[in-house]
């Protein structure tokens, strides 16, 4: 039997690119910037991790210092960590791959590195 679609929740960091410009991501997905969509760019960590926690949504961060302790403190879907200077296609391709792959439960309460090679 194939495995069931899930159509993840996700909140892309100030840091990253707008939704529009990760078309696959944003096409597949319930996709929101914290700048662009909830107009709260500037915020602090603290208060961009309480949004997701409020919202039911996948934190997705370049800034792994400081969200990876923030990660299981409350009832979290998950953080998802990615590394600095990726390619926005390659980011795009590599975050729908990888949450395609991912069960709905696996990143609740977790942080998890995206390692996204260079090709």
């Amino acid at each position: 039997m194939p495995k069931r679609y899930h159509k993840f929740k996700l909140l892309l960091d100030e840091n990253l690119p707008s939704r529009r410009r990760l078309p696959s991501l944003n096409g597949r997905y319930d996709v929101k910037h914290i700048r662009d969509d909830f107009r709260q760019g500037g915020v602090g960590d603290q208060q961009v991790y309480d949004l997701a926690v409020k919202e039911k949504r996948i934190l997705v961060t370049y800034n792994v210092k400081h969200f990876k302790p923030l990660s299981g403190t409350k009832q979290d879907q998950g953080i998802i960590g990615l590394p600095p200077n990726v390619p926005r296609e390659k980011l795009d391709s590599k975050l729908v791959a990888f949450l395609i792959r991912t069960a709905p439960t696996t990143l609740r309460g977790h942080y998890v590195s995206l390692a996204v090679e260079q090709d």
